[in-house]
């Protein structure tokens, strides 16, 4: 009989062998939690506890499932093949198939995926006549799926006004569709599963005791639904063995309640909570700033990470100037630690939000490091990204077939699928293109009147291209088309809406590079045949060809040795034995949207814990002094979360051409430096203190402390200055009005947001 306790910490030892109790196990990152579970059930069967037709196992992946029961066959000679492992939605599927009549479903019924349910959603509204401007499919689809996810049918919907009211009258019209055509989607199988064991007692009293052992996996990312649907599952008998780690729950946009950890151990009267704080994963100062920084959160449960494999390197920061100086930084490292030796598959780039992949695209692009975006797509590649240039193709040709018939509907303007094919049925008969035979009014009625319009957009935005900078015609384009205001309305249309602001940013960029001459990588001005028209008409195609080729270059293919990217969401449960994290400006990360969220600071911390405990051996934390937004220049102070971490933990890093004083830092008190060179090259300060604060001509600031002047017109706050406000704290100016003491400056202060202040009584200092 294998001993299956062998090579367990007295933690994890005391976690497996747990009585038949209920228990919370505090996992913390790279603590081994995967191990604890799987060595729970064999524990469980192996002593005869349990069988394993007798042991219900909940993890939040099919791969995580996988992983389970592949190495319970390692430890024990079982078949697992009839054991309930799985996701929420996979057993509870496999439940209403057992029982599919009295859940009232058809044998056979079909699973919708989001596409799917999404087209079911565009069926049911164009039948019933709604405005999709009012009422957009996918705005539709997460009411539902929300409602759902909730617990709530329609009828419990509380509908405090008209809109609310229709869109609970539409989830009730869904419902019945569903039903009529024998489907369920992905909320619906939790919630009707539920449903079920709740109006069943007899069933629910089967297997309540059947599963005397339920055991859930990564428990701090449960929603309200699942909670209640593992309550009623376990009953009053039933012995729950929760795991997770309420420092890594950092999905509350998709409904997780961190508060189940609390509620269940009120609920199951848990007596033992069992902390893995041994950590095999990081080396010691890369957990020793995680502890800092999550230590700052008030509601948690509490542990701190250790290591016995020493202290290892320090963390390394650099404070760019901008974020073309960080993406470049970063492209530098990346290439001299693989020169190095260590793989590029071996290295991750994390970012808050998908916006911010396209600098660093861009620079990764002209140096030809492969790279893959993890759980996503590379920045042209992505929906918003490309409807937005073919608008832009359109404008540069109109003839364009595949460009047109990708928004010549989109955003929904009355051009149904008929009407297409009338025109490519007419350009088939020779009139050419669609455009073309657009052009020659062969649709008639509501939809050839919402074709003319589409044309005179098209012509709009062609006259423009004559005349307009690059970033301009990317503006007209987003705000005519109606792209950004359709987006911007959807529930979680937020990061396409950022993608398609950064768009204009490379825009920019393209526009300053073409403009100074410089070739993109991969392509020679030699090579390209002149383009007729006006000077932005020929940056416009050239800016088209290099959107094409970065899309499909350097992306690495199945097995080739890539550079990993990805927001620091898709990252978790990853790791790497190098991470840059970018982009840790206040606004950024913390995100804005989480200022003025209740608890919304405690969940971006949590996500910073994440993207800390991703590393093995070294961490590199980034940010920047000014970074583009719509085209111009956003000055931004240095994240919160980075002066939680202590500063005996962190190097700085100063590029060798910039010198000591361009190191930046909004922290407060004295450098105190000992300096050295890392195993990278690149030259660096260490010490107690914090790196010494931006220097005045880089950024473009006014002198500091004792600011004197004998002129009336000067005053010390230019834009990018960092200053100090006796009620507001420490901010930094991002722009200014008027001259003198009659001016105003408008901060964005750490904590308290963005303010104008007027200058003749603000209590404003240089910091």
């Amino acid at each position: 009989m294998p001993d299956l306790l062998a090579g367990l910490n007295p933690e994890q030892r005391r976690a497996v062998t747990l009585p038949r109790e209920s228990a919370l196990i505090l996992a913390g990152a790279g603590s081994g939690k995967t191990r604890v579970l799987t060595t729970r059930i064999a524990w469980l069967i192996q002593g005869g506890q349990a069988s394993p037709a007798g042991i219900l196992a909940v993890t939040f992946t099919n791969k995580a499932a996988r992983e389970m029961l592949s190495r319970l066959t390692a430890m024990l000679p079982i078949n697992t093949r009839g054991m309930w492992v799985g996701t929420f939605h996979g057993l509870c599927n496999r439940l209403l198939r057992a029982h599919h009549r009295d859940a009232g479903l058809p044998q056979l019924f079909q699973i919708l995926d989001s596409a799917d349910q999404l087209s079911l959603v565009k069926r049911l509204a164009r039948a019933q006549g709604l405005d999709e401007e009012k009422f957009a499919p996918r705005q539709l689809q997460a009411f539902i799926n929300h409602c759902k996810e909730a617990g709530m049918r329609a009828n419990a919907v509380e509908a405090a006004d008209d809109f609310t009211r229709r869109m609970a009258a539409f989830y009730a019209d869904y419902d019945a569709q569903c039903n009529r055509e024998g489907v369920v989607d992905f909320a619906e199988l939790l919630l009707r599963s539920f449903e079920l064991l709740a109006r069943q007692p007899a069933l629910l009293a089967h297997y309540q005791e059947r599963f005397r052992y339920v055991l859930v996996d990564e428990f701090q990312d449960t929603n309200k639904l699942q909670y209640r649907w593992i309550r009623l599952l376990a009953g009053t008998g039933g012995c729950v063995f929760a795991v997770g780690d309420d420092d890594q729950s950092i999905y509350r946009f998709r409904g997780a309640e961190v508060g189940n950890m609390n509620e269940f151990q009120r609920d199951f009267g848990v007596a033992e909570v069992v902390k893995l704080e041994q950590n095999y994963r990081s080396a010691g100062a890369i957990l020793d700033a995680a502890n800092a920084v999550i230590s700052r959160n008030t509601a948690r449960l509490g542990k701190n990470l250790w290591t016995d494999e020493g202290q290892g390197e320090p963390l390394r920061v650099f404070a760019a100037a901008s974020d073309e100086e960080e993406a470049r930084f970063i492209v530098d490292e990346v290439r001299q630690l693989a020169r190095e030796g260590t793989a590029l598959a071996h290295m991750a780039l994390l970012y808050r939000s998908n916006a911010q992949s396209r600098i660093l695209e861009h620079a990764l692009f002209r140096a030809g490091v492969a790279y893959k975006v993890y759980g996503g797509l590379r920045f042209f590649e992505r929906q918003e990204v490309k409807h937005a240039l073919a608008y832009l193709r359109l404008a540069a040709n109109p003839d364009d077939d595949t460009a047109f018939s990708r928004v010549v509907n989109f955003p929904a303007r009355a051009i149904g699928a008929r009407s297409v094919e009338q025109l490519q049925e007419a350009a088939a008969a020779g009139l050419g293109s669609l455009s073309r035979a657009a052009r020659a009014g062969v649709v008639s009625g509501r939809g050839g009147t919402a074709i003319a319009g589409f044309l005179a957009l098209v012509e709009r935005l062609r006259l423009a291209s004559e005349s307009l900078t690059l970033p301009e015609l990317i503006e007209e384009a987003l705000a005519a088309s109606g792209l950004k205001d359709h987006y911007a309305s959807e529930r979680d249309g937020q990061d396409r809406v950022e993608n398609l602001n950064e768009l204009v940013n490379a825009a920019a960029l393209f526009h300053e590079e073409f403009e100074a001459g410089v070739e993109p990588a991969g392509e020679s001005q030699e090579d390209v045949a002149p383009v007729p028209g006006t000077h932005s008409q020929q940056v416009l195609a050239a800016f088209l060809s290099h959107a094409s080729l970065e899309a499909g270059e350097h992306e690495a293919g199945a097995g080739e040795d890539a550079l990993q990217l990805m927001t620091v969401h898709s990252a978790k449960g990853l790791e790497f034995d190098a991470v840059f994290l970018s982009g840790l400006e206040e606004g950024l990360f913390p995100h804005d949207n989480s200022l003025n969220e209740d608890g919304g600071i405690e969940e971006e911390r949590r996500l910073m814990y994440v993207a800390l405990t991703r590393a093995r051996k070294r961490l590199y934390l980034s940010y920047a002094g000014s970074r583009m937004l719509h085209g111009q220049p956003r000055y931004g102070i240095v994240s919160r979360f980075v002066e939680e971490i202590p500063a005996a933990l962190c190097r700085w890093i100063v590029l060798p051409e910039r010198g000591e004083a361009a190191a930046y830092s909004g922290g407060r008190g004295a450098p105190a430096w000992a300096s050295g060179a890392s195993p990278g090259g690149e030259s660096w300060r260490a010490g107690g203190g914090r790196a010494p604060r931006a220097d005045p001509d880089r950024y473009a600031s006014a002198p500091r402390a004792g600011f004197e002047t004998n002129r009336p017109d000067e005053h010390p706050f230019a834009i990018g200055a960092n200053v100090r406000h006796a009620k507001f704290g420490e901010g930094v100016v991002i722009n200014v009005e008027g001259r003198g003491l009659d001016a105003r400056v408008q901060v964005r202060f750490r904590s308290e947001g963005t303010k104008w202040l007027a200058l003749q009584y603000a209590k404003l200092t240089p910091a």
